[in-house]
Parts: structure tokens; C-alpha cells; sequence
């Protein structure tokens, strides 16, 4: 699969986390340079939604800060249409075990999102209105908008890791 917009969601307050979680360390790396490199083998350009970070093409959440994750998945299906990307893998800055072939195992008719992390997802451009139009009429549920698309269900073994405390860094 090609033409993908990678989008790493790092527009959260990590609140549990009690720090900037993109800036946590596992093995030397911080977790945004760690998603950064996992998913800079199977996309096309990365993009960090949400927020401001040296070094990165940084978009801000659509239509406005505080959607949670939706906010920056709707920036990055737009910004994607606009650049002419066919789809974007969204991770969050928080999952540090992506797998490399994760756009492949995703890939298939419609969207594909992880099991267990609803954020982990490979979204076709196309639905960039519909998520908008969700938005509008107030849906703030990534699980909730996933169901709307029909997004399949993909299990990963192991699963994948969501870092919402220091505890949880591998």
C-alpha cells in the first residue's frame, strides 16, 4: 500500500502520565522519535497533530484543540486530501510497539483500526467529510465513529502498548 499520510495524535494533556508523554523515554528513545521511526517505514510523509514539536510538520486539531483524538484524526484526513494521500495511519504518541507491517495488516475495503487501540487505525481519505460532519453534530467517541464507518476490528498478538502512566513504559 502506498500514498499513506502517517499521523502521530499527540494532542492530549496526559493527565494520568503527569508529563509531556511524547518526551518519555523507553530505551533512549522518546516515544514521539520511536512512533516517528515506526511508522516512517510504511508512510509516505508524518505528520503530529495536536501540537507544536521541533523537527516535525505539526498540524493543529480540526475544528478546534480538545476534540480528544478525533480532533487530530480530523486534521489529518484533511490535511492528507489536500496533499494527496490516499489514506492515513494514525497512532497515537503513546502506542511504542507499533509493528511494521502494521498499514498492510490493516489495509483492506474501508477503514481498519486496532482492536484495543481504536486510535491505531488506517483511515481512506474519503471519509475526511464524514468524520467532519461527526463532529459537527457533537461525536467525541472514536469507538462511536469508528462503528459509524464500520471500521474492522483487528486483533494484535501481542497487543499493542498505551503508555497512560510512567508504569506502563515498557
Amino acid at each position: 500500500m502506498t500514498n499513506i499520510l502517517g499521523a502521530i495524535l499527540a494532542g492530549g494533556q496526559a493527565r494520568r502520565f503527569g508529563s509531556d508523554k511524547a518526551h518519555a523515554r523507553v530505551d533512549g528513545w522518546r516515544l514521539i522519535d520511536l512512533v516517528h521511526d515506526r511508522l516512517s517505514v510504511q508512510c509516505d510523509a508524518i505528520v503530529v497533530c495536536g501540537r507544536v514539536e521541533q523537527g516535525f510538520t505539526c498540524i493543529p486539531d480540526l475544528p478546534e484543540p480538545g476534540l480528544g483524538p478525533l480532533g487530530g484524526l480530523n486534521a489529518a484526513l484533511a490535511h492528507a486530501a489536500a496533499s494527496g494521500h490516499s489514506h492515513v495511519l494514525s497512532c497515537g504518541v503513546d502506542v511504542p510497539n507499533l509493528p511494521p507491517d502494521l498499514a498492510g495488516t490493516l489495509a483492506g475495503e474501508g477503514a481498519g483500526i486496532v482492536q484495543s487501540q481504536p486510535v491505531v487505525g488506517l483511515w481512506p481519505v474519503t471519509l475526511a467529510g464524514v468524520l467532519a460532519d461527526y463532529l459537527a453534530g457533537g461525536g467525541r467517541a472514536l469507538y462511536g465513529f469508528a462503528d459509524r464507518v464500520e471500521a474492522r476490528r483487528i486483533a494484535f498478538d501481542p497487543p499493542l502498548l498505551n503508555v497512560n502512566r510512567p508504569e506502563d513504559l515498557p
